[in-house]
């Protein structure tokens, strides 16, 4: 499996555990996608109730990402997480079909994507145990393009879904994917090595050594990017309010959620070039990859601070945008994958998972505050000042290099 050359990265453990995103992606999107109409609809919660279960449950999946992180560094543990982290969130996600009270919702949301987070630094340093350094960025970039278009397939699912039945068996059936992607775990394992013998990592949180050297510059850029990268409905939101004058309202949003899919196209379609690049461009190609796709997003960031009110103008930064977090998801794994320690592994994917969870956040918050108190162009030319911050950060990286 690791002979140098040729296709030899893509075995049977690395197509389990893209089967394995896409899948998952597909099961957990589909609840994601009927959440509004099962609190709002048939519960009578309010939109308070859904920003604040989805606020609490982003925030639990960024603690689980960084304690997670930890737990991964052994690689015997490792591989229990993600089969456990898999399974749970499936059952946990499905359960939410049969609550009759808003905090139910809650309480069940919250512990999925809790172990949702956990399962994630494992799936990751998984991945890097079971393919040779020079083929991390296709491995990783065919991980990302799986999960990409897991999110295109589970929403269309929910739709199809929700005409046949109603929203309560919608959710119910989103099980099954989420099971068959833990079982797609489990066949990646047994195709992979098994660990040599050694004794049990003692559990600990283990940040300052990721901060040394190289890794820990390549983690401060990414932190800038984060910072900059808001979560992609304030983009949906942005296209909608500027087509709207034009189309009305309704088509307005039938055009942004459009958009929207084209943006996880662009995303599913970049993610193995992007990797396949980072390959062959040898030690400095994720860094290369890295600055690419932060590039691709000052370009959307600044194009959505303007006042294009054209569908085919709007498509721009939408693609832009997918285009660039194909190639910075593939380049960071990828880069971690190759910086850090093995022995800390788990660690490091936990602390760039935790990075991300938390920037995403902020970018959230602060983009939405600034919108709202003042205007959107003011608030995507904030995120565009982040952006460059990174390009910055990366350019003096690719530098020292």
């Amino acid at each position: 499996m690791r002979e140098v050359g040729g296709e030899d990265w893509f075995s049977p453990g690395v197509r389990g555990i893209g089967t394995a995103s896409f899948l998952a992606d597909v099961g957990h999107e589909i609840p994601t996608a009927l959440l509004p109409s099962l609190l709002t609809s048939t519960l009578g919660a309010s939109a308070m109730a859904l920003g604040a279960i989805e606020g609490i449950s982003d925030a639990l999946a960024g603690a689980g990402r960084f304690t997670g992180g930890a737990l991964a560094d052994d690689p015997a543990r490792r591989r229990r997480i993600a089969v456990g982290g898999y399974t749970t969130t499936a059952i946990l996600g499905a359960a939410t079909a049969a609550t009759t009270a808003v905090w139910q919702v809650g309480l069940l949301r919250a512990a999925a994507w809790t172990a949702r987070g956990l399962r994630v630094p494992a799936r990751n340093a998984l991945l890097a145990d079971i393919v040779p350094a020079h083929a991390y960025g296709r491995a990783y970039g065919f991980e990302r393009m799986m999960d990409n278009l897991g999110a295109i397939v589970g929403p269309l699912l929910a739709l199809g879904l929700v005409a046949w039945l109603d929203v309560t068996w919608a959710i119910s059936l989103s099980v099954i994917p989420g099971l068959l992607a833990a079982a797609a775990i489990v066949y990646a394992i047994r195709h992979t090595t098994r660990p040599a013998a050694r004794d049990k990592a003692v559990l600990r949180v283990q940040v300052r050594p990721l901060l040394r050297g190289e890794l820990g510059r390549l983690l401060a850029a990414v932190a800038a990017f984060e910072t900059g990268n808001v979560a992609a409905t304030l983009l949906i939101l942005r296209a909608t309010d500027l087509l709207t004058p034009a189309h009305g309202q309704h088509s307005a949003t039938t055009l942004a959620l459009g958009l929207y899919v084209a943006y996880n196209i662009a995303a599913t379609a970049a993610s193995i070039p992007a990797g396949t690049l980072a390959d062959r461009l040898g030690s400095r190609g994720p860094v290369v990859v890295l600055t690419a796709g932060v590039t691709a997003f000052t370009a959307a960031y600044a194009l959505l601070a303007t006042h294009a009110t054209a569908v085919l103008l709007l498509a721009v930064p939408f693609l832009l945008a997918g285009i660039g977090i194909g190639a910075v998801e593939t380049a960071q794994h990828t880069a971690v994958a190759a910086l850090a320690p093995t022995e800390l592994r788990g660690s490091a994917f936990g602390l760039l998972a935790t990075v991300q969870s938390l920037g995403n956040l902020a970018a959230s918050l602060v983009a939405g505050i600034l919108w709202t108190v003042a205007s959107p162009t003011i608030a995507f030319g904030y995120l565009t000042a982040w952006m460059l911050l990174a390009l910055t950060g990366l350019l003096a990286s690719t530098i020292r290099h």
